[in-house]
């Protein structure tokens, strides 16, 4: 299985131990070297270099990668048990609560179907699903004490009563049940007014605002329900809100497509706003829609990362606290052994609930039946597709076990998986090339801003 890999970007040579996370710097000598370390022995390496560096350099890189290996933090090797027994108690720690099935706004690439999921006729959550929501979360998540809630749609504020009273109703489970509710918000901001923020600011741990960048950017695909573009009616919105959540989390959160694959300049654009914690994300939808990234895409897209990240450090490097969500990376520290090989826990830890209370394995699978898990009143009826889902990490995934990102991205987004090639267990490929860059380009990032320090 592949232990080390290297790669060059924004001036630095760069070496990540994949199993230990450990991230070195490095310079031409060491990059050779690696290159012969596990075929060859020292005296063949020296051999192969002398023509190149002198014998005494080589030397010292050898015993300098030889102490890395002692250390663990250089060819180490997995110490992840195959067997993974993940979430067996399977406790719920995360929902997301379709409020609306029903939008303002018409979005070309909309997943959701323009807010009504495909179903008959556009619908809003009562407030007594709503209720049962929260008391399946607060009795199925066992000794957890955080659980988070995001409110989506469609467009949540269309249903914002019951979002409010499905607030103050949470705040009584955490009294009666010791639990601290991390609610969050997903919305285009349309109808975001005074009393809508004041309450959100307030209450919500966290705030998703919907643009796609530059104004003939986001009107071309984010459009009224009378085809009109949305930016002039949203912008002022966006820029209050998060100029009141001063700094609590909020994310300014955009979707790149192939009319936009500058997207680097619309990323600017949110610099430029004020917008200091942001996400630009690529579109995954039927390859016959003629915005759909395809494979003759990704060349200009891994260079449009690259100049991100280039504009990225500089910003960074004056110390701002300006934010781009695929470049926020701790190099020191990551996630938990089950985060690093699970993901998100679709389908486990993590389910979607419609506003007729079916549960689902995340927002992107509702409205297809075959995914349908159970309801909130008699929970998890069909186990198979929890239980299908739960053995889905990046060991059992072929492809992504040879992968040297597999720790940072966790395996992918299980539905990219399944509607790119109808198996949860087969990544998303195009995606996978546009996550091994994202990373490539924070590691670098971030490695350069600590050798600063």
């Amino acid at each position: 299985m592949l232990k080390i890999h290297k790669f060059e970007q924004n001036g630095k040579k760069i070496v990540l131990d994949i199993n230990s996370g450990a991230v070195h710097i490095i310079d031409d000598l060491i990059w050779d070297i690696l290159d012969l370390f596990e075929e060859y022995d020292k005296k063949d390496i020296i051999a192969k270099l002398e023509n190149k560096y002198n014998r005494q350099s080589i030397e010292e890189g050898i015993a300098e990668v030889e102490y890395l290996v002692d250390k663990g933090i250089l060819y180490s090797e997995s110490n992840y048990p195959e067997d993974l027994d993940y979430n067996k108690n399977n406790l719920v720690k995360a929902l997301c609560l379709h409020v609306a099935h029903d939008c303002n706004l018409r979005c070309k690439y909309c997943f959701a179907s323009q807010g009504d999921y495909n179903e008959e006729e556009r619908l809003l959550m009562p407030l007594e699903v709503g209720k049962k929501a929260l008391d399946y979360l607060v009795q199925n998540s066992g000794s957890r004490r955080n659980l988070e809630v995001d409110f989506f749609g469609g467009e949540p504020l269309m249903n914002f009563d019951v979002v409010k009273e499905l607030v103050y109703y949470g705040r009584e489970l955490e009294k009666d049940h010791d639990k601290n509710f991390r609610f969050t918000i997903t919305t285009n901001a349309v109808l975001l007014d005074k009393p809508k923020m004041e309450f959100i600011n307030e209450h919500m741990s966290n705030v998703v605002l919907s643009l796609d960048g530059r104004k003939e950017v986001n009107d071309y695909m984010r459009v009224t329900i009378n085809n009109k573009g949305s930016y002039d009616s949203i912008i002022s919105n966006i820029a209050e809100m998060v100029k009141m959540r001063g700094d609590k989390d909020y994310f300014v959160r955009g979707t790149f497509t192939s009319k936009n694959l500058d997207f680097s300049e619309d990323a600017k654009h949110f610099y430029d706003l004020g917008f200091k914690k942001t996400s630009i994300e690529p579109v995954v939808t039927d390859l016959k829609n003629d915005y759909a990234i395809r494979d003759e895409h990704l060349e200009t897209i891994l260079k449009e990362y690259e100049k991100l990240s280039k504009f990225y450090l500089d910003i960074k490097k004056k110390a701002d606290n300006f934010s781009f969500f695929h470049f926020n990376i701790d190099l020191n520290q990551g996630p938990c052994i089950y985060k690093r090989l699970s993901g998100c826990g679709a389908g486990s830890e993590y389910m979607a609930v419609t506003p007729e209370g079916d549960l689902y394995p995340c927002h992107q699978f509702v409205g297809d039946t075959k995914f349908r898990m159970g309801n909130v009143y008699d929970g998890i009826i069909n186990t198979d597709i929890r239980d299908s889902f739960k053995k889905v990490n990046v060991l059992s995934k072929e492809d992504c076990s040879q992968c040297w990102a597999r720790y940072y991205c966790s395996g992918g987004c299980h539905a990219n998986a399944y509607y790119s090639n109808g198996d949860i267990s087969k990544p998303y490929k195009v995606g996978c090339e546009m996550e091994r860059k994202r990373i490539e380009c924070a590691i670098s990032v971030n490695a350069n801003l600590l050798q600063e320090e």
